[in-house]
């Protein structure tokens, strides 16, 4: 079976449209997060992001040496499980204000650029079909 050019464009459309679903959905509960970083015995929370097959969306990335970084999900010097990192104040609360405003910038950030990727995506296949200009 033959990948089309329009088979591949709309899996990775669909990627990136999953991907600001969930930085949507993320933005909503990191809010809450701060939002509640005073409420006695409160646990952040944080959701795991969505995976995709680079194979169905036709994308992949080369390691081309192995110097370059690996896209494995390693933590990088970050829980991911939602549990805090510091310790929690006295009445139970274990919102860390600088980490939760952390993540916000960089989910905003990463928002953007999906936003941004899709808006271009969109802007090709529109010249594709002789429509954009």
């Amino acid at each position: 079976m033959a990948n089309d050019g329009l088979s591949i464009g709309g899996g990775l459309m669909q990627a990136l449209k999953l991907r600001m679903q969930y930085q949507q959905s993320r933005q909503k509960v990191l809010a809450e997060n701060v939002a509640n970083a005073d409420s006695p015995g409160f646990r952040p929370l944080d959701l795991k992001p969505p995976s995709v097959d680079p194979a169905r969306v036709g994308v992949s990335v080369a390691r081309t040496s192995i110097g370059h970084m690996s896209l494995s999900t390693a933590n990088g010097g970050f829980d991911g499980t939602g549990a805090p990192r510091f310790e929690t104040t006295p009445n139970g609360n274990a919102v860390n204000l600088e980490d939760e405003m952390l993540k916000v910038a960089q989910n905003q950030s990463d928002y953007q650029l999906a936003a941004s990727l899709y808006s271009k995506g969109l802007g090709l296949m529109k010249i594709a079909i002789g429509k954009g200009r």
